[in-house]
């Protein structure tokens, strides 16, 4: 077997279309088998150009006028399928006559396969969005229920250990003639107004650098020094307590449903844990808030009692009177006392 006879086996056999077409006419010299299965048998006569759909004659000019090698993809349609093919040409000569080599290369699969790629990077980036958007969800759910320095923990170990604070002051208020006033309304009117004052006092809280921890029902705590100690705990529970008689008073000049509350204050120490395992919560135990609750029982409407140990901490920012000892249930007697208005207008104290 000849050289020329191997040469024109092996391009017989491989995977790439190979024609060979005359640069004058374009008329066919030689082709193999994939390049016929992609393309059709050229008839006689064929030129390239009626062979290869979407291949124009002009293309072919920088190609036979100055030699440079000619590069396309070409989308043919087969059927219901489009095939994609990389379609080189090149010049050649053979007993001096100029010839164009062509080369095809189906890459339809490779095509397919980008596209797949690019379909699935454009859900793996949408999905990533969405799970990110659910995060920052469930990231302020959750800071709802627990103070930031609390999720964190919870965030990084899965769990929070239980924490004894043990300088801590507790706001406790609780609304007169709630239960009555709940029983006699409707309860979207009840709801709606204990979302605006919640809210309301939620804003003062935040301001005086205090946590608020839950409400019950009509009750709502807040704690000041926990979980980030606040040496002038006690002054930013009562700035809070005074705050929210304040915000009361003017509410009730406006609106149709008038609202008195009672206000207990307690010190003391305090333990700061999530509760339940399927449902968190975070909530405060301890001498501050059993004393702080029992206190605002003690209150009149739109007053506020406080411990005597608070006393010195309150006398330089509001007005003080002694109320005098008072049995406490599970606690004993206690020395109690009045705070009254601020005597100046603090300013509030954030915790950022």
């Amino acid at each position: 077997m000849s050289i020329a006879a191997i040469n024109e086996q092996l391009l017989r056999a491989i995977g790439v279309g190979v024609a060979v077409v005359r640069a004058s006419d374009l008329g066919f010299v030689f082709h193999n088998q994939p390049f016929a299965e992609w393309f059709g048998t050229p008839g006689e006569g064929a030129a390239l150009t009626d062979a290869i759909d979407g291949l124009d004659r002009a293309d072919l000019g920088p190609l036979c006028e100055e030699g440079l090698r000619y590069s396309a993809e070409l989308k043919i349609k087969r059927k219901r399928r489009t095939l994609v093919f990389a379609i080189n040409i090149s010049q050649a000569s053979h007993l001096d006559e100029a010839l164009l080599v062509v080369e095809c290369q189906n890459i339809t699969r490779i095509r397919e396969l980008e596209s797949m790629i690019d379909s699935y990077s454009a859900m793996v980036e949408r999905n990533t969005r969405e799970l990110e958007r659910e995060k920052e969800r469930v990231e302020r759910l959750l800071l709802n229920l627990m103070p930031r320095q609390v999720y964190e923990e919870f965030k990084t170990f899965g769990v929070v250990t239980p924490q004894l604070y043990p300088k801590v002051s507790v706001v406790m208020l609780d609304f007169v003639n709630f239960t009555d006033f709940a029983s006699r309304t409707d309860p979207t009117v009840t709801l709606g107004e204990l979302n605006d004052i919640f809210t309301a006092f939620d804003r003062i809280v935040e301001q005086y650098g205090c946590e608020r921890i839950k409400t019950i029902g009509d009750a709502y705590l807040a704690v000041a020094g926990m979980p980030e100690p606040m040496p002038e705990h006690a002054t930013a529970v009562a700035h809070c307590a005074t705050r929210f008689l304040r915000y009361l008073e003017r509410r009730n000049q406006s609106h149709q449903h008038k609202w008195q509350a009672r206000i207990g204050l307690g010190t003391g120490s305090a333990v700061g844990s999530v509760v339940g395992i399927q449902k968190y919560v975070y909530d405060v135990f301890g001498p501050a808030v059993n004393l702080a609750s029992r206190l605002q029982v003690f209150a009149n409407p739109m007053k506020i009692v406080a411990p005597e140990e608070m006393k010195a901490a309150l006398s330089e920012e509001f007005r003080v009177t002694d109320i005098g000892p008072e049995d406490i249930k599970g606690i004993g007697e206690v020395n109690l006392i009045n705070v009254g208005d601020e005597l100046s207008a603090p300013q509030p104290a954030s915790r950022f």
